[in-house]
């Protein structure tokens, strides 16, 4: 029998915990750092007033929150899905991709809908800036994606 080391086994629960965090979801930023960076960009894109800024910040840091209390039930279902389709079991496949679309939608509201608040609050000018980016396409600005449901929708935060 083999002797075992502290090395040995310090190197092992390393392994161990590396290969536990290979499988786990990434952690994104918190709400309120995801509506900080937003805010920060549309500042410079459309000159936010302060007011704009703290409307924009609250509407935002919601929506992310909304946002983030779905991921964790989206990377759920997705692992089950993985695993649904390693078993073959068809019937568990659809009723899984039936509940990933949900979510999708879900979260597709909520961004939607936080994109609708915000342009309420631009003005006149800001507004036709945003929609003239926005009709530029993928290339019209950082970050912004043309099409989709609402005015606008932005890339991963």
């Amino acid at each position: 029998m083999k002797k075992v080391t502290i090395g040995t086994l310090l190197v092992f629960a390393l392994t161990a915990s590396v290969l536990l965090l290979a499988q786990m979801p990434p952690t994104p930023p918190d709400p309120a750092t995801l509506a900080q960076h937003r805010v920060k960009f549309l500042t410079t894109l459309l000159t936010l007033n302060t007011a704009q800024q703290q409307q924009a910040t609250a509407i935002f840091t919601s929506a992310a929150t909304n946002e983030s209390a779905l991921q964790s039930q989206f990377w759920t279902t997705r692992q089950s899905l993985n695993t649904a389709v390693k078993n073959n079991d068809t019937t568990g496949i659809d009723q899984l991709a039936s509940t990933l679309g949900s979510l999708s939608a879900q979260r597709t509201s909520i961004q939607a809908r936080a994109d609708a608040a915000f342009y309420q609050i631009l003005t006149a000018d800001q507004q036709n800036k945003l929609s003239q980016l926005e009709s530029e396409g993928p290339g019209g600005g950082p970050a912004i994606v043309a099409g989709g449901p609402g005015f606008f929708l932005w890339m991963e935060h």
